[in-house]
């Protein structure tokens, strides 16, 4: 662990600058869904605890760096309220007159958020001068937007090179999670992979092969892998011109020594609607006309036995066409054998990804895992084993 937490930092008397992601859903001037802005509250809170002032740094939206009224962030201010507890002011801008009268006046008790920082052009441009212009109100630096740590913004990256810099709780809950999942994690590591195209993947596939002792892959890649070891696969969606690409992970896999698991048997149907007429066949079955939509029992068991052996599970992907019944029997079971370990303590589970999250919450399994992250991009550059700006330069 080369970042430090809140924990490490004397913040007594200090203004601290917490780059957060609360960038929420919002209709007609009301905020639809607080979780973003819920999962901050441990930060903020610790940081009062400590004595510190928070000044909350946030973008929302897509600005590019003009002032846009409707993506302004002071419809926050009385969300962010009610999960603090605590009287939350609002300064309107970042930098500057505006920012640093209003981080003049904060007292203790009290939280300022600062107006969206895509306002401006050198957000994403990680602009020295703006990230000097931030770094200029307050003392200490505290990152906990995991979800935009794959972005080198200046509030992201550029501001954690000027003030002493720290992981936020959430974060520090993320990166943990991560590395015992991929950094040292207890073996046997397995990796479930699901969703439509390989193409997407292929950053992520190359780089789990070389990390797990299994990987499980599902949904429309698993047919593309099937097509690749000959396996006619009806109408089903199917990335045929991938195929090369498939055998040549098949054979990293195998030099690496994982295992790669594709369906043994599918459900298959004739029209991709709620409740189709539907049958199970082996893999190797599939009628001409018919497509491949998920996973059968026999391929479910083959999962579970495999979670059965493992210690850790790394999962990004449905394994079926999850959103309509029948055809998410395999991903909920999954799901649901995954959760079962992990109440007995005997498997680390830990998922992402946006499709995966909505998956697990319907198999009703989310609750019981490990760690769910909902940082979608980072997570997945994370599973690439790509570098992140934001958590690079709190090691820094």
């Amino acid at each position: 662990m080369g970042w430090k937490t809140l924990d490490d930092m004397d913040m007594a008397g200090k203004v601290v600058l917490v780059r957060v992601d609360i960038n929420v859903p919002v209709e007609n001037g009301r905020v639809t869904d607080a979780t973003r802005i819920e999962k901050i509250v441990p930060t903020v809170r610790d940081i009062m605890g400590k004595g510190g002032k928070p000044v909350l740094l946030a973008h929302f939206g897509r600005p590019k760096g003009q002032v846009v009224p409707e993506m302004s962030l002071a419809p926050l201010a009385p969300e962010l309220e009610k999960a603090l507890g605590c009287p939350v002011k609002f300064a309107e801008d970042c930098i500057g007159g505006p920012a640093k009268k209003a981080v003049a006046a904060l007292t203790a008790g009290e939280v300022l958020l600062l107006e969206n920082t895509r306002f401006h052009a050198g957000e994403e441009k990680n602009d020295p001068e703006l990230a000097a212009g931030m770094a200029a109100l307050g003392q200490i630096y505290v990152n906990d937007a995991f979800s935009a740590a794959h972005r080198a913004h200046a509030s992201t990256e550029g501001l954690a090179h000027r003030l002493p810099a720290a992981a936020g709780r959430l974060m520090e809950a993320e990166l943990k999670a991560l590395e015992a999942a991929l950094g040292d994690p207890v073996r046997p590591v397995v990796a479930v992979v699901g969703g439509a195209k390989v193409s997407t993947k292929l950053d992520l596939l190359g780089n789990l092969v070389g990390k797990v002792d299994h990987l499980v892959i599902g949904g429309g890649m698993a047919n593309t892998f099937l097509v690749a070891r000959g396996i006619e696969v009806g109408t089903s969606l199917a990335e045929r011109d991938m195929a090369e690409t498939a055998r040549e992970i098949e054979e990293k896999a195998k030099a690496a020594g994982c295992t790669i698991h594709l369906p043994v048997d599918v459900v298959v149907a004739r029209e991709f609607r709620a409740n189709a007429a539907n049958e199970t066949v082996p893999a190797e079955k599939c009628p001409a006309d018919a497509m491949i939509l998920d996973a059968g029992p026999e391929s479910v068991a083959a999962i579970a036995q495999v979670f059965e052996a493992s210690k850790t599970l790394i999962w990004n992907g449905p394994l079926g066409a999850f959103e309509i019944a029948p055809f998410d029997a395999a991903t909920n079971a999954a799901a649901q054998k995954a959760a079962e370990l992990t109440r007995a303590g005997t498997l680390t589970s830990v998922a992402g990804g946006g499709d995966t999250v909505a998956a697990l919450n319907k198999a009703g399994a989310a609750e019981a895992f490990s760690y769910i992250s909902t940082a979608g991009g980072a997570f997945l550059e994370w599973m690439e084993g790509k570098e992140l700006p934001g958590v690079k330069a709190l090691m820094d």
